[in-house]
């Protein structure tokens, strides 16, 4: 599978750094809440040219974030819009460590953002990742952490490259170290 890269170099970013910032080591990251559509919205090089409310690209965006918490080991939640999801009956999906949540008629998804949010910061810090301005005044407003989708995207990229380094030397390694034994 090809990992879609960010969006094109130069863009208008909403920081000057190139890499994002750190997190404190010391508090650990129970979990990661992405607002999907938001995310989909910012990254169209994912799914290119599938509607960004179909379901290929939702299901583009569950296998990506699979790899970055394959990378990370944190656990990520998407939650999308459910009364936008037209074309099949969305069901919520959990696939060990990235877990898919539709909202229900008469709920946002920034809703069931808010909520999540604010129940797991009792384990931990929780990272909401939206570019909705009232959403992440909300979690900022009780404690939470949050990222703009285009830092989230270059933490994605970060850590995906850092994934396919570590790979190829771990290979290079076992290679070397069989060739030897011979």
């Amino acid at each position: 599978m090809k990992i879609p890269s960010s969006p094109a170099a130069g863009a208008d970013l909403a920081f000057p750094f190139s890499r994002p910032p750190a997190y404190d080591a010391r508090m650990a990251l129970v979990r990661i809440l992405v607002d999907g559509y938001s995310l989909l919205h910012n990254w169209p090089e994912l799914a290119e040219g599938a509607p960004r409310h179909s379901e290929a690209a939702r299901t583009a965006l569950a296998e990506t974030l699979t790899h970055y918490q394959d990378a990370c080991g944190t656990p990520v939640t998407i939650f999308f819009d459910g009364n936008t999801a037209r074309y099949s009956k969305p069901k919520n999906e959990a696939n060990g460590a990235v877990e898919i949540i539709f909202s229900r008629a008469g709920q946002t998804a920034d809703d069931l953002i808010e909520r999540a949010a604010h129940r797991f910061q009792a384990y931990g810090e929780v990272l909401v990742v939206t570019d909705d301005l009232a959403e992440r005044d909300m979690v900022t407003g009780f404690g939470g952490s949050v990222a703009s989708c285009a830092n989230f995207i270059r933490m994605i990229d970060n850590a995906l490259a850092n994934l396919r380094e570590n790979l190829k030397n771990h290979n290079r390694a076992e290679r070397n170290r069989f060739s030897r034994s011979r």
